[in-house]
């Protein structure tokens, strides 16, 4: 087994073969979406008898923490043929891919899982709940009337991947960077369209939708994302996706950040029971899919200014992501023993002072609190995190932060 960079001259068949053995393409469409992803991202392969049998990928972007954007690498995809299962393969690969992004300089990395429990054994702790909700746009409680809007197609990929970067964004919030990553999720997408409006100084793409669908005639309609500045905007795009009631029977849309959409839908109880177990049925579904983890402990903690009274303590900070590198990688992990402040100003220090309290955590576990996942407490009761119970109160008061929402799948 052999471990190297993706190379498309010799290894672009090979990696379609494993993508059509996972089920991600099958049309000639879905395999020019993939090469446009790969020749946007870094990849890397193992390679069996000769021939790429694994395959994984990470796209450059960046993460918001409060206020901070900090660079994030994005594990895109991490995938193996049928001969080569369970041998390790993509755990190990994976591992090198985020040393090597960590190495010139990823802060944090995240990715999509497959199943919860899996990445954990690269550091990674499990992401707070997106809620999908699903519901008949005639429901919508907007009363304005939207604008005539323009429509998108994947020849708009340019404006559109401008006007995600430059959307509302919050806590947690991410970007990948490569436009061309837009142009291979809108390719990707099934009956992919769009609607939205330019309202920028120089006609740029302000705010709109993106659509996928199986039915196209009366849905249901998944919406990719949703890109907007403002309130008005917001408003806009829900009067927008409301007029589209008297033929669609169903969307599907990622509740944005710090939006309750329930606020906007009428009798939604009732709505759910009388759809109850048909294709239309109105719902609302939570799922915590996304992971995280610090790549560079410092480095996240210097750019963390937290309102309130600073804590200071001692870390003992384990990291599994060292078991699967070679002891030459360039980067080995955050394992350690640290003297961390957080506060207005934070930082991690290698070090220990016997006069404080002490903090055990995995690095995972750290991340989630970190990011305000979850509170230091209640970690401390589900995941690899122990501490006095003074400190952890502490930090549950230090840490009390907005949901994060990545608000970018990938």
């Amino acid at each position: 087994m052999r471990f190297r960079d993706y190379d498309p001259d010799r290894d672009k068949e090979a990696v379609h073969r494993i993508y059509r053995e996972i089920g991600w393409i099958e049309k000639k469409k879905e395999q020019e979406a993939m090469d446009l992803f790969l020749e946007s991202s870094r990849a890397m392969v193992a390679e069996v008898n000769g021939e790429a049998e694994s395959l994984v990928i990470t796209a450059s972007g960046l993460i918001r923490y409060l206020k901070e954007d900090l660079t994030l690498s994005a594990l895109a995809g991490v995938t193996t043929g049928r001969i080569a299962r369970k041998r390790g393969l993509a755990s190990q690969l994976a591992a090198m891919a985020i040393a090597r992004d960590a190495a010139q300089g990823a802060l944090v990395s995240a990715l999509g899982m497959f199943e919860q429990g899996y990445y954990n054994q690269l550091g990674f702790g499990t992401g707070g709940y997106e809620h999908w909700c699903s519901f008949d746009p005639a429901q919508l409680e907007v009363e304005l009337s939207p604008r005539i809007p323009r429509r998108i197609t994947p020849d708009d990929w340019e404006a559109v991947h401008s006007s995600r970067l430059s959307r509302n964004r919050g806590h947690g919030s991410c970007n990948l960077e490569a436009a061309r990553l837009t142009q291979s999720e809108m390719l990707w997408s099934k009956n992919g369209f769009g609607l939205g409006y330019c309202d920028g100084a120089h006609g740029e793409l302000t705010h709109h939708f993106w659509y996928r669908t199986d039915d196209v005639e009366c849905g249901p309609y998944s919406i990719s994302w949703m890109t907007y500045q403002n309130r008005d905007q917001f408003l806009e795009l829900l009067a927008l996706l409301k007029s589209l009631g008297d033929q669609v029977r169903l969307v599907k849309v990622r509740e944005p950040q710090g939006i309750q959409l329930q606020d906007l839908l009428k009798k939604p109880f009732k709505m759910r029971q009388v759809s109850e177990k048909s294709k239309y049925e109105s719902r609302m579904r939570a799922s915590a899919y996304w992971q995280v983890r610090i790549c560079d402990l410092n480095g996240c903690l210097e750019r963390t200014h937290l309102t309130g009274e600073r804590v200071r303590f001692n870390l003992i900070l384990t990291d599994p992501i060292e078991g699967f590198l070679e002891k030459d990688a360039p980067w080995r992990g955050v394992a350690g023993n640290y003297l961390v402040t957080l506060g207005p100003s934070s930082e991690a220090k290698p070090g220990t002072d016997t006069t404080l309290p002490t903090l055990n955590a995995s690095v995972g576990a750290f991340t989630r609190m970190w990011l305000g996942v979850r509170p230091a407490t209640g970690l401390s009761w589900t995941d690899e995190l122990s501490a006095p119970e003074e400190l952890l109160e502490a930090l549950d008061h230090l840490l009390c932060l907005p949901d994060p929402k990545p608000d970018w799948d990938f």
